[in-house]
């Protein structure tokens, strides 16, 4: 089995358990708050992961570059403006749909991944993410009163153009790690994956900080309170992210952000196993094309 494999279903199973934590978090802070926890938290994390594979692994630093700043420059903004999007659509009543249409982040990786670096996925894969990315949709829409006419009538909605737009920029993000990470060239996979994410989230973690002490300083005052949990969201957000940027040095984004997917396996699973929830058909339907898609992608 290819490395990346293994090593994306363990990121996704980490991010879920990440989006768990800040939503406990969203409880004592603001939004801006716990999305920040997961970078100035994590920053520790990614600073011990490079230290780490120096001193222990032996592996040299690698060499930052222009190229390099510049696409983790694009990857951060990306990141940060599909988050926000993304948080914006749950304003909304009715922010199924636009959620749904977020859900396209594979694909949409797949194109800007042909069009900025020339990777173009092979039938197979791109079989196995549309596969996916309709699972997905289907569980975004399982508690509205919507079918595929309704779903793809309302393309020009608002709230669809914005989760269109929001799973625009994190294909577009995912693409930039990709290449930042392989712009380094060396020394080794786990010393680029571990570099693009300490530059990454140092700057993030400024630029909200710097967001924070100019519209909300009270927040920061919140996150200090709650720092314990924090920290934990921190440790398991930054290892998360390790795991994203490492499959995506050793594979295409659009592929990675497919197998992803399996994400709401986990979510669907603890609802199920530690809440007690129950899941409709069209959940069901949602989760068994996640898994075909996944094994037409592993099996490829």
């Amino acid at each position: 089995m290819p490395l990346w494999i293994p090593i994306t279903i363990a990121a996704a199973f980490l991010q879920n358990l990440r989006s768990a934590t800040q939503k406990h978090l969203r409880g004592v802070m603001g939004t801006t708050g716990a999305t920040f926890v997961r970078f100035g938290f994590g920053l520790p994390f990614a600073v011990l992961f490079v230290l780490g594979l120096y001193f222990l692994a032996g592996i040299p630093f690698a060499q930052p570059n222009g190229t390099f700043l510049a696409w983790v420059l694009v990857g951060g903004l990306g990141q940060i403006g599909a988050q926000f999007l993304l948080i914006y659509l749950f304003s909304f009543r009715n922010f199924a749909v636009g959620t749904a249409y977020s859900r396209t982040e594979p694909v949409q990786a797949a194109i800007f991944g042909l069009i900025f670096i020339g990777e173009l996925a092979g039938p197979g894969a791109l079989i196995a993410i549309a596969i996916t990315v309709v699972g997905v949709m289907l569980i975004s829409v399982a508690h509205v009163p919507m079918n595929w006419r309704n779903l793809f009538a309302s393309l020009v909605s608002r709230n669809a153009l914005i989760g269109l737009a929001s799973g625009t920029l994190f294909g577009v993000s995912a693409v930039a790690y990709r290449a930042a990470s392989l712009s380094l060239g060396g020394p080794h996979f786990l010393m680029q994956s571990a570099t693009t994410l300490l530059y990454t989230i140092s700057f993030q973690t400024v630029l909200m900080l710097g967001w924070m002490l100019w519209k909300d300083r009270g927040e920061i005052a919140r996150i200090r309170l709650a720092w314990k949990p924090a920290l934990f969201t921190g440790l398991v957000g930054a290892t998360a992210s390790f795991g994203w940027f490492t499959a995506m040095t050793l594979q295409q984004a659009a592929l990675v952000k497919a197998l992803a997917q399996i994400e709401m396996i986990f979510t669907f699973a603890s609802s199920v196993y530690f809440f007690r929830e129950k899941i409709n058909r069209t959940e069901i339907a949602g989760c068994a094309l996640i898994v075909a898609g996944i094994l037409v992608l592993v099996l490829l």
